[in-house]
C-alpha cells in the first residue's frame, strides 16, 4: 500500500503482514511459552540468530505489533514496550548508566521521574537538575563523566518547554545521549527525532491510549546515536547494527531482567487507542486553548500556564516546534480563593490524577502529586499552593467553560 497519512498508516499497519485467521487487528496472544520443532531452532531464537519468541516476559506477538506502531509514529528504528511509562524510564536509566556516571536532567520533571532520578544517586549515579528551558544551563552542567541528558517536551504541571533543539544540537556535538520524554506532546504533535534525540520515551497510558483504561510505556530508538562510542554497552549486545545496541541492552537488562512486561491485553488496548489519536488530540488541544483564554481573562485567576498563550515564556518555541500546544494547562487562583472549594464545585470535570484522557481531569498539584517533593522544590518549578492542573479532554467546549465559570 502507498499510505502516507498518520491515521491510515496506524489503522492498516497490522495488515501489512499476515494476521491470524484474517483478523483486521493483531489478536491477543496470552501464551507465555513458545515451542519449536527442534532444539536447534529454540537455541537460535534465544541467541538472537533467528527471529522468534522465547518467553512471555521478554516478547509477545501482540506487543510486537504495538511496538511496530509506536516505531512508525515516532519515525524511529525500533521500540521496546513496558508495563508503564515509569518502567520505560527506569529500564533506560538502569540499563545504560553505571555507578560513577553523571546524568543531566531538567528541573521541571514529572514528580515520579524526579523521584526516580533521586533514587539513582543512591546507586552512585550523579544527577544534576538544571533549567531545561536554557541550553546554556546544560552546557554548564557537563562533566567528564556525563553520559546523558534527559528532558520532557512540555513540563507537567507548569508547561515550561525545554530548549529541545538547542540541547539536541549540543548533545550531538558532545556525543552525549539525548533522551526526550514525548508524553505530553505525543508523536502526533512532535517528533523528538527532529531535534536529534537518540531515545524517545512515551507513557502510552496517556495521549496514545487515551481512555484511562490501560497502563503502558515505550522506549524508541531513533537511530541517530552512535552506540559504538557509548562506553556502557556490554559485549554481549555489541552485535549486528550498532544503532540497535542500546535498545537491545534495554530489552535484555531493562525488560527481561526486571520483568516490567507489558501484558498482551494491555498492548491490544493501547494499539486500539492509538488508532484515534489524530481524532482526539486536536479537539483536546482546541478545548485547552479555549479554556486557557477564558482563565486568562478571569479575575479569580492569578496566572495561566499554557504555551498556547502568547504571554507564555516559551510560546514562540512551542509554535515553531509543535503542531499544537497540547492539552495540559495549569492555573494559579488568586490569594483568598480556596482551591479545594473551587474543585469541589466542579460537576463536569473529574477530580483525578491522570493525563491525556478523553475526560477533563483536575487536581490540586501541591497537595497531591507533588506533595512529597516539598515546598522549596515546588517553588523552583513554579508550583504554588493554589496551583490546579487541568488535563483537558474532548467534551463539548461550552460545557467545560460553563462548568469552570460556575465553579469560580
Amino acid at each position: 500500500m502507498n499510505i502516507k497519512g498518520f491515521t491510515t498508516k496506524i489503522l492498516h499497519l497490522d495488515r501489512q503482514k499476515t494476521i491470524e485467521h484474517g483478523s483486521v487487528h493483531k489478536p491477543v496472544h496470552n501464551s507465555v511459552a513458545y515451542a519449536y520443532q527442534t532444539a536447534e531452532e529454540l537455541a537460535a531464537v534465544f541467541q538472537g540468530k533467528e527471529k522468534g519468541y522465547s518467553y512471555g516476559r521478554q516478547n509477545n506477538p501482540t506487543t510486537t505489533a504495538l511496538e511496530e506502531k509506536i516505531t512508525l509514529m515516532e519515525q524511529g528504528l525500533e521500540t521496546v514496550c513496558f508495563a508503564t511509562g515509569m518502567a520505560a524510564i527506569s529500564a533506560a536509566m538502569f540499563s545504560l548508566l553505571r555507578s560513577g556516571d553523571h546524568l543531566i536532567a531538567s528541573q521541571y520533571l514529572f514528580g515520579n521521574t524526579n523521584s526516580l532520578f533521586n533514587t539513582l544517586t543512591q546507586f552512585g549515579i550523579q544527577v544534576s537538575f538544571v533549567d531545561g528551558t536554557d541550553v546554556s544551563a546544560v552546557e554548564e552542567a557537563v562533566l567528564p563523566n556525563t553520559r546523558a541528558v534527559f528532558v520532557e517536551t512540555i513540563a507537567n504541571p507548569c508547561t515550561q518547554i525545554a530548549d529541545l533543539a538547542g540541547i539536541g544540537k549540543f548533545c550531538e556535538e558532545r556525543e552525549l545521549l539525548y533522551i526526550v520524554d514525548n508524553t505530553m506532546t505525543s508523536p502526533l504533535l512532535f517528533l523528538p527525532k527532529d531535534v536529534k534525540a537518540g531515545l524517545v520515551i512515551n507513557s502510552l497510558t496517556k495521549c496514545i491510549a487515551g481512555h484511562a483504561n490501560v497502563l503502558g510505556g515505550a522506549v524508541t530508538e531513533t537511530g541517530l546515536f552512535d552506540w559504538s562510542r557509548f562506553p556502557n554497552i556490554l559485549n554481549n549486545y555489541k552485535k549486528g547494527d550498532y544503532r540497535r545496541w542500546g535498545l537491545l541492552q534495554i530489552r535484555k537488562k531493562g525488560l527481561r531482567d526486571t520483568g516490567a512486561t507489558l501484558a498482551p491485553d494491555s498492548a491490544s488496548r493501547i494499539a486500539l487507542g492509538a488508532e484515534t489519536l489524530e481524532l482526539r488530540m486536536p479537539r483536546a488541544c482546541t478545548n485547552a486553548k479555549a479554556l486557557a483564554t477564558f482563565f486568562d481573562e478571569h479575575p479569580a485567576i492569578e496566572k495561566v500556564h499554557y504555551p498556547g498563550l502568547e504571554a507564555h515564556p516559551q510560546h514562540d518555541r512551542g509554535r515553531d516546534l509543535f503542531a499544537d500546544f497540547g492539552s495540559l494547562l495549569s492555573i494559579d487562583l488568586v490569594d483568598g480563593y480556596d482551591c479545594f472549594a473551587f474543585l469541589n464545585r466542579l460537576q463536569c470535570c473529574v477530580l483525578s490524577s491522570h493525563l491525556g484522557d478523553n475526560r477533563t481531569l483536575c487536581i490540586p498539584v501541591a497537595h497531591t502529586i507533588f506533595y512529597e517533593m516539598g515546598a522549596e522544590r515546588r517553588t523552583s518549578m513554579g508550583i504554588s499552593d493554589n496551583t490546579v492542573r487541568i488535563s483537558v479532554g474532548i467534551e463539548d467546549q461550552q460545557d467545560l467553560i460553563a462548568d469552570f465559570s460556575n465553579s469560580l
